[in-house]
């Protein structure tokens, strides 16, 4: 496809339209001329003061609306504690269960113990402790409960905040209830960030989820310059589990698989994180033009329509960095990027086995008909490939074995694998009575 072409496909539907994420590009691009190697894209999450208001109960006396205050006032207070006690609870009980059985996190979110919306929870539950990544409209803090009983102090949450504002002026208001929607559905996979409890007050959103230490893949990438065959086919295993369960469990999307979206928890294995841009189309397809440049599928590109097909063929993309340390397609120009991604021609290292080329090939197929996970026997055939000979699925599914990258770890609140983030700019723009009328349905269910 010619320039010109890909450039007016393009143009519209700009991939990041706001100032902060045209910065974060060009920091990107900057670091990619440094080190060779793409820059830390982190794309997380701003946070808002909450403002507490209660409602009074209508067709009562004065000395009525008084006693209901304190008896409502009574009721709330117990329900929070109820809900803290829970999330204390969790963190002993839930995760030291181990994974669940794919049937069981497909339950409805209301029938498990976590991924459920919470009208008892506030932002003042929590006592913030330090930023873990900042993005345009959110901030993900590390948490803890405020006030916690000696037992639970070592026990963290990473806790998401989302200006509403910001998600309005943005248009991300979708992408937020999508996100939110589908990590209610996933929540308890083994290799899925689990979103433990959702709530919101008058200016913000909050998704409460487990605290990986580990950070990002792309961190121990880029020290590393790149991953020894064994940790690629491990990672990449794992994350074949998570893409086989989100297309043909949940029929999702996820449309933004990269290293930075990709954390290590406390015992070496993978959780994917940010489900913004995930979204339910089963066998439909959809036109948002979404994902990182490096990472998109030629037919997003091109404006075609796509599909679950567009995550397998970033997962090529991926595994091919894993193993290279840069991904297959890159210039300082993102128009000579999409250029080459419409071509698809990969060029491969002489060092790399003949069974990651031929994976990578076959999953870095222009034509979607023949694309590996896309054709007949779908992540089944992924998985069937040779260059997974070795992998055990159902002791990885049950994380039997140790990751091949552990981190070394102070304790449950260690943050050293995480960046220094500025604190957040004073003077936002207000969540007006105006907007709340206009947008407050749009969030209602959050």
């Amino acid at each position: 496809m010619a320039a010109a072409a890909i450039k007016n496909h393009l143009i519209p539907n700009a991939l990041r339209s706001d100032e902060a994420k045209e910065e974060q590009r060009e920091k990107r691009e900057q670091q990619q001329n440094n080190s060779h190697l793409r820059p830390n894209n982190t794309q997380q999450y701003p946070y808002a003061d909450e403002q507490r208001y209660s409602q009074q109960p209508r067709g009562s006396s004065p000395q009525q609306q008084n006693h209901g205050k304190t008896s409502r006032k009574r009721d709330l207070e117990g329900d929070r504690e109820e809900e803290k006690a829970r999330i204390a609870n969790m963190a002993d009980q839930w995760y030291s269960k181990g994974p669940m059985e794919v049937e069981e996190v497909m339950m409805d979110p209301k029938d498990k113990a976590v991924g459920h919306s919470s009208s008892s929870l506030r932002c003042e539950d929590f006592e913030l402790l330090k930023t873990l990544g900042t993005g345009t409209f959110a901030r993900v803090w590390l948490a803890r409960l405020s006030r916690p009983h000696k037992e639970d102090e070592d026990k963290v949450f990473a806790l998401k905040i989302l200006r509403k504002v910001d998600v309005i002026r943005l248009k991300q208001v979708e992408h937020v209830r999508n996100e939110r929607s589908v990590l209610a559905a996933v929540a308890g996979h083994p290799f899925i960030t689990t979103m433990i409890a959702s709530f919101q007050d008058r200016d913000s959103l909050y998704m409460l989820l487990d605290y990986c230490p580990g950070g990002e893949v792309f961190s121990y990438l880029r020290r590393a310059r790149r991953f020894n065959e064994p940790t690629s086919q491990f990672y990449a295993a794992e994350i074949v589990l998570i893409l086989e369960f989100l297309h043909e469990k949940e029929g999702v999307a996820y449309r933004d698989l990269k290293p930075e979206n990709i954390l290590i928890d406390a015992d070496g294995h993978l959780k994917l994180v940010d489900f913004g841009f995930a979204k339910r189309i089963y066998n439909r397809e959809t036109y948002t033009l979404c994902g990182t440049p490096e990472y998109l599928a030629p037919e997003v590109i091109r404006n075609t329509g796509h599909g679950c097909a567009v995550d397998w063929w970033a997962f090529g993309i991926l595994v091919y960095e894993f193993l290279v340390g840069q991904p297959p397609f890159w210039d300082q120009n993102p128009m000579k990027i999409y250029e080459q991604i419409v071509e698809g021609k990969v060029r491969y290292p002489s060092a790399m086995s003949p069974s990651a080329r031929d994976l990578i090939s076959k999953l870095c197929t222009v034509d979607t008909s023949k694309r590996l996970g896309n054709i007949s026997g779908g992540a089944g055939a992924v998985k069937a490939h040779p260059w997974f000979k070795d992998i055990d699925w159902d002791s990885l599914y049950h994380r039997r074995d140790q990751g091949p990258i552990v981190p070394h770890l102070r304790g449950p609140a260690d943050t050293r694998n995480f960046d220094e983030y500025d604190a957040e700019p004073e003077g936002r723009d207000p969540y007006t009575e105006e907007l709340r009328g206009k947008w407050d349905d749009a969030f209602k269910d959050f």
